[in-house]
C-alpha cells in the first residue's frame, strides 16, 4: 500500500525515541549488515581509514573526514548539523532519489503548511558525499570476484573505471542543495550504498528462489513487486535490452550496488565466468554493445523503481522505530512491514 502523504503521519501506535542522527547511523549499520562483500572486507575499509587518520600530523587531522572511521560508505553522509541532528527527534522524513534546492523548498513549504518534517533525505550523493562517492565502486571487485572472475582482474578493471568516474565528479557543485538546507535550518543527509545493498540482496534472493528459465520469467518476477508495478504505470517498466523473451537466462546476476556502472570490459570476463544474464538498474550504451558482443543477456529493471525498492527496505527498518517517511523526487514509498 502506498503511504498516504496527507494522513497518518502521527503514527501514534509507535513510540518516538530516536534522534535524527541515530536514524542516520541505523541506516548505515543496516547497509553494513546487508553488504554483498564478506564482513572482513568491510572491516578492512574501516581499518584502513583508522590507519590513515592515525598517521596524519596534527595540523592535517582537522581535514580528515572522521565519519570514515565508522562508516565504510563514502557516498552516504550527514550533510550538515551533526549536533542539531543529535538533538532533533526523528519523527517524519521526506526522502527523494535526487534532492535539489527545489526539494528543500518543498520541505520548507510543507512545514509552513503545518506538516512535520524532521529531515530531508537524499539517495544520490550530495554535499560531502558527492566528490568521494566513486570510492564505493571498489566493492564491485568482490561482487564480480564472487561470480568467478579472478580478483586481480576485477581490481585492475575497477581501478581504471573508478579513476574515470572520480575525474567526472570533480567539477560538480556538490553543496548547492546543502546550502539551501542550512539556510532554511532543515537537516539533511543522504543514504546511497546502504539502500542499494538492500535491493541487491533482495533481488538476488528473489531470482535465486524463482530459478527463472527465460528472460520473460525475470520480467514477470520483477512485476510481482509494487515498485516495478507502479513504474510500469508511469511508462517505465523493466525491459529486455539484449536477448528476447524466450532467451534462456543461464546464470543470472543482479548488479544494483557499488556506486555506479562498472567498466564495459567486465562483460568479456563475465562471459568467461559463465554468466548468462545481467539484471541492472541502468546501463550506458557501451555496456549494451559489449554485452551483445559477448552474448550476455541484459535486463534493465528501471532506475527509479530499483532505487525505491532499496530505499523502502531502509524505511521499513525506520518504520519499526516509529519514523514515517514520505516520498518525493522520484521515490515511491511502499511498506513491507
Amino acid at each position: 500500500m502506498i503511504a498516504d502523504n496527507k494522513i497518518n503521519y502521527e503514527l501514534g501506535h509507535f513510540e518516538h525515541h530516536m534522534k535524527v542522527y541515530d536514524a542516520y547511523k541505523l541506516a548505515i549499520e543496516t547497509g553494513i549488515k546487508n553488504d554483498p562483500r564478506p564482513k572482513e572486507e568491510v572491516n578492512i575499509v574501516l581499518k584502513n581509514a583508522k590507519e590513515e587518520y592515525d598517521k596524519l600530523p596534527k595540523n592535517k587531522k582537522e581535514y580528515f573526514d572522521k565519519e570514515k572511521l565508522w562508516n565504510p560508505y563514502s557516498d552516504s553522509r550527514l550533510s550538515w548539523g551533526e549536533e542539531l541532528a543529535k538533538e532533533t527527534e526523528a519523527e517524519r522524513f521526506i526522502w527523494g532519489i535526487d534532492i535539489g534546492t527545489g526539494e528543500i523548498m518543498l520541505a520548507d513549504r510543507l512545514k509552513e503548511k503545518g506538516q512535520k518534517i524532521s529531515a530531508v533525505v537524499a539517495h544520490h550523493p550530495t554535499g560531502m558525499s558527492r566528490t568521494p562517492f566513486p570510492e564505493v565502486m571498489w566493492m564491485q571487485t568482490d561482487m564480480f570476484h564472487d561470480v568467478g572472475i579472478p580478483i586481480n582482474i576485477t581490481e585492475g578493471l575497477i581501478k581504471t573505471r573508478m579513476d574515470e568516474v572520480s575525474r567526472n565528479v570533480m567539477g560538480s557543485n556538490y553543496n548547492q542543495p546543502v546550502d539551501a538546507a542550512r539556510l532554511l535550518d532543515i537537516l539533511m543527509f543522504n543514504i546511497h550504498s546502504p539502500a542499494d545493498n538492500m535491493v541487491q540482496l533482495y533481488l538476488e534472493d528473489l531470482i535465486e528462489k524463482a530459478e527463472p528459465k527465460y528472460l520473460e520469467d525475470i520480467i514477470d518476477l520483477l512485476m510481482t513487486e509494487p515498485e516495478f508495478k507502479l513504474a510500469s504505470k508511469y511508462n517505465d517498466p523493466p525491459k529486455i535490452m539484449v536477448g528476447n523473451k524466450k532467451s534462456r537466462c543461464g546464470k543470472v546476476i543482479a548488479k544494483m550496488t557499488g556506486g555506479t556502472s562498472g567498466p564495459k570490459e567486465m562483460y568479456e570476463k563475465l562471459a568467461q565466468a559463465g554468466v548468462g544474464t545481467v539484471v541492472g538498474m541502468h546501463f550506458p550504451e557501451n555496456h549494451l554493445e559489449e554485452a551483445k558482443k559477448q552474448n550476455i543477456n541484459m535486463i534493465i529493471s528501471g532506475h527509479m523503481a530499483s532505487d525505491s525498492l532499496g530505499i523502502n527496505r531502509i524505511c521499513d527498518v525506520w518504520e519499526k522505530k516509529g519514523i514515517e517517511v514520505i516520498g518525493c523526487g522520484g521515490f515511491m514509498r511502499f511498506s513491507r512491514n
